[in-house]
């Protein structure tokens, strides 16, 4: 590959990077059918001509959204995985939970509130994607409740991210940040009382 090549393949990458990173937030704050890929290609300063080389429909662009979904929870769980201790690990999910109270108050949250919209549509295929990036959350969490040797490890993960989703949703229902710190303050506690038996 000659030079000039090379710099139009690293162009080309960061222009695509660009659009999926600003399809994740534009679909997030506005919801998949009230987002267009103009909204999108703005966010991401590209041409909206130029969107067509890298995604040819809105659904690549909502599927390039669930992926950028997953690499933000795999970069988290890759941060907390350095912490020696499983409860650390879900104290600093819950905190980073937490630490997106804003966020949360006002569009929900950016994985659970796609996975409800898509599930409206009759179409299909994208909301079992949006279903894969809960259930890595889920697998992640478990992992960290066997490693404490607590029974049912299984369960302990649908509690706590079932919680994080209720606790999302309320937050944006009522538009209310502080939902987030309270129920955070909450899990944190519930985590502490769990003991190995």
């Amino acid at each position: 590959m000659t030079d000039s090549n090379a710099v139009r393949s690293r162009k080309a990458g960061a222009k695509r990077e660009r659009l999926v990173v600003a399809a994740a937030h534009v679909v997030h704050r506005q919801g998949v059918e009230r987002t267009t890929i103009a909204d999108i290609a703005r966010a991401a300063d590209v041409p909206v001509g130029n969107v067509y080389y890298y995604f040819k429909t809105k659904d690549e662009l909502v599927a390039a959204a669930l992926s950028e979904h997953t690499r933000q929870l795999e970069l988290l769980t890759e941060r907390l995985n350095r912490l020696p201790d499983p409860r650390d690990r879900l104290r600093g999910l819950i905190e980073a939970w937490v630490s997106q109270r804003d966020v949360a108050a006002r569009y929900g949250c950016p994985t659970g509130t796609l996975a409800v919209e898509l599930d409206k549509r009759d179409d299909g295929g994208l909301d079992a994607e949006a279903g894969k990036v809960i259930r890595q959350l889920l697998g992640w969490v478990e992992q960290q409740f066997h490693e404490l040797g607590l029974p049912e490890p299984d369960g302990l993960a649908l509690t706590l991210v079932g919680a994080y989703q209720g606790m999302s949703l309320l937050a944006n229902a009522l538009r209310d940040p502080s939902v987030m710190d309270r129920e955070g303050a909450r899990l944190l506690s519930w985590l502490e009382s769990l003991d190995a038996t």
